[in-house]
């Protein structure tokens, strides 16, 4: 039997991977946060239909790592703005 690696589990991986990598670029602000997200968006949807088409571990793990990227990002763009206006209230009280 051949053992063939699913592209769109691999690259639902890769994504899911550079979609957590975004939740740490913090110097480049909302902008990295919303490229991880949207990373971490098409991760997903190439990892449920990788998994749909050949169930792999390969495919969970993405699907796993995407979700994850998503949450991250999401919670890091939503204390940025916090953050922001936080900031913005304090500046317009002086």
């Amino acid at each position: 039997m051949e053992n063939k690696t699913n592209g769109m589990a691999v690259g639902s991986l890769v994504l899911g991977i550079l979609g957590i990598l975004c939740s740490f670029f913090s110097f480049l602000g909302a902008v990295a946060y919303l490229v991880g997200i949207i990373l971490g968006i098409i991760g997903l949807i190439l990892g449920i239909s990788a998994k749909k088409q050949q169930p792999c571990g390969m495919a969970t793990a993405g699907i796993v790592l995407s979700i994850i990227a998503i949450v991250l990002c999401a919670i890091s763009l939503v204390a940025c703005v916090a953050c922001v206006a936080c900031v913005g209230g304090i500046a317009s009280e002086m």
